[in-house]
């Protein structure tokens, strides 16, 4: 019925179409490994069971929250509706102060303490670092 040419063909098609969709699910399998979505205290409440997995929490710095001892950082990480405590060791980054956002990573001991590895400070849209703005100013 069909040439040889034409089964050959679609023998072909077939098989490339099959390696593209092997390849995009492996891709789309890796990074569901390496992915770290992050959530807010009041989904961190909501959470049916707390594992050992590595998770972001997001949300604003709690004003008058933070305690830095001499090496530890402690800040309460909030939604407005629910808070999370947050224990850090290391150097802050230069944005993170109180009532500005802030994305803590770590482990969660309960629904109420996190103990971060990394900690990220959010700026909002309008920001400009200090060097940019000063040579806008300047000219």
């Amino acid at each position: 019925m069909y040439g040889k040419k034409v089964k050959l063909r679609a023998l072909f098609i077939f098989l490339l179409l099959v390696s593209v969709i092997l390849s995009i699910f492996l891709v789309l399998k890796s990074l569901e490994e390496n992915v770290v979505y992050f959530l807010s205290p009041t989904e961190i409440k909501n959470l049916s069971e707390i594992n050992n997995k590595k998770i972001r929490i997001g949300g604003m710095v709690k004003s008058q929250s933070i305690i830095i001892n001499s090496d530890k950082v402690f800040f309460v990480v909030t939604d407005f509706k629910n808070e999370i405590n947050v224990s850090y060791s290391g150097a802050v980054p230069n944005l993170f102060e109180e009532g500005k956002g802030v994305v803590a990573e770590g482990f969660l001991k309960d629904r109420n303490f996190l103990v971060a590895e990394k900690i990220l400070a959010k700026h909002d849209e309008n920001y400009m670092p200090p060097e940019v703005k000063e040579a806008l100013e300047g000219k």
